[in-house]
C-alpha cells in the first residue's frame, strides 16, 4: 500500500490559479515533493502554499530568507517570518511566515512546509511559480491527504471524513465529520473485524489441523456472529441520520398554483429569494437553496404548482416536480386555507400517501378560527401522525413553528459523543454487504454444511470491512475516493 502509485490522465484540469490549461499525465510519484495552494482563491488577508515531500527542506530553502538562518535546520512544528523571493534572482515576492512540521510528525507523515503569504491572487500566483520552480511538482487533488493515507497516518474512512469536514454545512455536520476523522468509526469497524477473524482462526485450525483441534461449537460461533450481526445492523440504522448531516435533507415544496409556495420559500430563508406574483403560474421551474433549521443542513426546493397547462414551459415545470417529490425526504403540502378544500389538494395528498409529508395550511390569515378548525380536523383526520402546521408566509406567521417541525420529524438532536455514525453511501453498501456475507455464514451454519463454507463468508464481510478503512481497498477505489478532493487538501 505504502508505494502504491496512480496515473492520472486529464484532457484538461483546472490550475491552482483558475486558468484552464492542458496538463500531461502525471504519475503520483510517492517520492516527489508536491506543492498547491491550500487555502481558497480569492482577495483575503492571507493565503497557503503547502509543500510536502523529501524535498520540502531544500526547495523552502531556495525561496525563503530569514535572519534565524536555513529553513531546514528550524525545529519541527515552529513559525519563523521572513522574505519569500524568486528562486533564480532573489526578487522579493513578499514578507511570509513559513511553518515547518518535519517527518513523521505532519499531515501527510512527510516534511511539511507551509508558506503563508498575502491572500491576493497575483501574490499567490507568483509564489506557487516560485516554489514549483524552486524543484515541486503540482499537487494532484486530494494528494496531501492521499499522502497521509499511505504514510499510515489516517485511515480511509478518516480520509474521507477530511473531505466531509471541509464541505460541513452546518455544525452537526461538522461534529459528525469530526468524530469520523478521531477515529470513533474506525475503531468501531476493526473490532467488529477483529471478533469475526477470531472466529475465522478458530475455523481455519480446526481444518489446518484436525488432530489437534477441534471444531469450533456451533452455538458459540452462532453467538458471535449474530453479536457482529447486531453491530452492523446498529451501524446502517444510523445512516439515514448521518446521510442527513453529510447531504442534507432535501425538502421540496408542493402544492397547487398560486397557494404561497414560493413565499414559504422566502419566509424560510429569510429573504426574498423567488419571484411572488399573483398571478398562478409565475414559478416554472425547480428552485433549490441550502438552509439550516435547528443544525439541520436543508435543500429547500420550490416547484412550480402542479396543474394541468397547455403552456410547453410550465409543462416542464410541473414534471420537475414530479421528479422533485420522487428524491424528497420530506414534503411540505402547501394548500390555501382561504379556499374551499380542492379536489387537487386531495389528489395530491392521496398521491403521495405513505411519503413524509407536512400538510401547510398557509394564508391562515385569512381565515376565520371557525374554519381554521373545521381545516385542521379534516387533514388531520385523512392519515394519523400527518402533522398540520398554520402559516402566513407573506408575514412570516408560524414559521418557526414549521422549522420545529421539520427538526421533530427527522429526529435531529446532538450528535452523541462516543457514537459512531454512518454518514457515507460507500460504506453504508459495503456495510450492508457484510451484513449479507454474514446472514450466508448463518445459514450456511443452520444447514450443516462444511465448516471451510462458513470460513468464506466471513472472510468476505470482513474483506467489505477491510474496504472502508482502507485494508482491502483497491487503488482504483483510492484514486476514485481522492480525485473528489479539492487541489491543495
Amino acid at each position: 500500500m505504502k508505494n502504491a502509485t496512480s496515473s492520472y490522465r486529464q484532457k484538461n484540469n483546472q490550475s491552482a490559479v483558475g486558468k484552464t490549461i492542458p496538463l500531461p499525465v502525471v504519475d503520483m510519484n510517492p517520492t516527489d515533493t508536491i506543492a498547491a495552494i491550500a487555502s481558497p482563491l480569492g482577495t483575503a488577508g492571507i493565503g497557503v502554499i503547502r509543500i510536502s515531500g523529501p524535498g520540502a527542506r531544500s526547495i523552502a530553502a531556495r525561496i525563503f530568507r530569514s535572519p534565524k538562518g536555513n529553513v531546514g535546520e528550524f525545529g519541527s512544528h515552529t513559525a519563523h517570518y521572513g522574505s519569500l523571493v524568486d528562486p533564480d534572482t532573489e526578487e522579493l515576492i513578499d514578507e511570509v511566515v513559513a511553518t515547518v512540521f518535519w517527518a513523521p510528525n505532519s499531515y501527510t507523515g512527510e516534511d511539511v512546509v507551509e508558506i503563508s503569504c498575502h491572500g491576493g491572487l497575483a501574490v499567490l500566483k507568483r509564489a506557487l511559480d516560485a516554489v514549483l520552480r524552486g524543484g515541486a511538482r503540482l499537487a494532484e487533488p486530494g494528494e496531501f491527504t492521499r499522502r497521509a493515507f499511505l504514510n499510515g497516518r489516517i485511515d480511509l474512512a478518516q480520509a474521507e471524513a477530511v473531505n466531509d469536514l471541509i464541505r460541513a454545512r452546518t455544525d452537526n455536520a461538522r461534529r459528525a465529520a469530526l468524530r469520523q476523522l478521531e477515529g470513533r468509526l474506525s475503531k468501531t469497524i476493526r473490532g467488529i473485524s477483529d471478533r469475526l477473524l477470531g472466529v475465522i482462526a478458530a475455523i481455519e485450525a480446526s481444518i489446518d489441523f484436525p488432530d489437534d483441534v477441534d471444531e469450533p461449537d456451533n452455538g458459540w460461533m452462532r453467538e458471535e456472529i449474530l453479536t457482529v450481526k447486531s453491530s452492523l445492523e446498529e451501524l446502517i440504522g444510523s445512516f439515514d441520520k448521518g446521510r442527513i448531516y453529510r447531504e442534507g435533507l432535501r425538502v421540496v415544496i408542493a402544492g397547487r398554483v398560486n397557494v404561497g409556495k414560493s413565499s414559504l420559500l422566502n419566509a424560510l430563508l429569510r429573504h426574498a429569494r423567488a419571484i411572488v406574483t399573483p398571478i398562478p403560474g409565475t414559478t416554472r421551474d425547480v428552485i433549490e437553496e441550502n438552509i439550516e433549521i435547528h443544525g439541520i443542513p436543508v435543500v429547500a426546493i420550490d416547484t412550480a404548482g402542479i396543474r394541468t397547462t397547455d403552456d410547453p414551459v410550465e409543462k416542464i415545470g410541473v414534471e420537475l416536480t414530479q421528479a422533485a417529490l420522487e428524491s424528497a425526504d420530506l414534503i411540505l403540502v402547501v394548500i390555501d386555507a382561504s379556499e374551499d378544500i380542492n379536489q387537487a389538494d386531495m389528489e395530491l395528498l392521496n398521491q403521495l400517501k405513505n411519503r413524509p409529508v407536512v400538510v401547510v395550511l398557509n394564508k391562515i390569515d385569512l381565515v376565520s378560527e371557525e374554519s381554521r378548525d373545521s381545516k385542521i380536523s379534516f387533514f388531520q383526520g385523512l392519515e394519523r401522525n400527518r402533522p398540520v402546521v398554520l402559516t402566513c408566509a407573506s408575514s412570516g406567521q408560524g414559521i418557526e413553528e414549521l422549522e420545529n417541525t421539520i427538526a421533530t420529524l427527522v429526529a435531529s438532536g446532538d450528535i452523541e459523543s462516543e457514537s459512531a455514525i454512518v454518514t457515507n453511501a460507500r460504506h453504508l453498501q459495503l456495510l450492508k454487504s457484510a451484513l449479507n456475507s454474514l446472514q450466508h455464514s448463518l445459514d450456511t451454519l443452520e444447514s450443516g454444511e462444511p465448516i471451510d463454507f462458513l470460513s468464506v463468508d466471513l472472510s468476505a464481510a470482513r474483506n467489505s470491512l477491510g474496504m472502508i478503512t482502507g485494508e482491502a481497498a483497491s487503488e482504483d477505489l483510492i484514486d476514485r475516493i481522492f480525485s473528489e478532493f479539492c487541489i491543495g487538501k
